[in-house]
């Protein structure tokens, strides 16, 4: 069963990321506002098994770079400016 909801007040900026985003995704400001409700309001249960292996691939695929230990703390260092 559907329910209508009005909403009222919305602020200027928050409407035109809205209608931007329904925009980019080719999508009604409706259909749009449900997807960013659902995200927010029905967080999708990702089973043990597969988030164990989407951590894996990342794992993986990082470890095909060569991290050097100076380099890390360079960009440690860089991110506490």
């Amino acid at each position: 069963m559907s329910t209508t909801l009005t909403l009222k007040n919305i602020p200027d900026e928050v409407y035109e990321r809205l209608k931007r985003s329904a925009e980019m995704n080719r999508r009604s400001l409706n259909s749009e506002a449900i997807v960013c409700l659902e995200t927010v309001l029905v967080p999708s249960r990702v089973p043990p098994g597969e988030r164990l292996a989407r951590a894996r691939k990342l794992r993986a695929d990082l470890s095909k770079e060569k991290f050097l230990a100076q380099d890390i703390n360079t960009l440690k260092r860089q991110g506490r400016k």
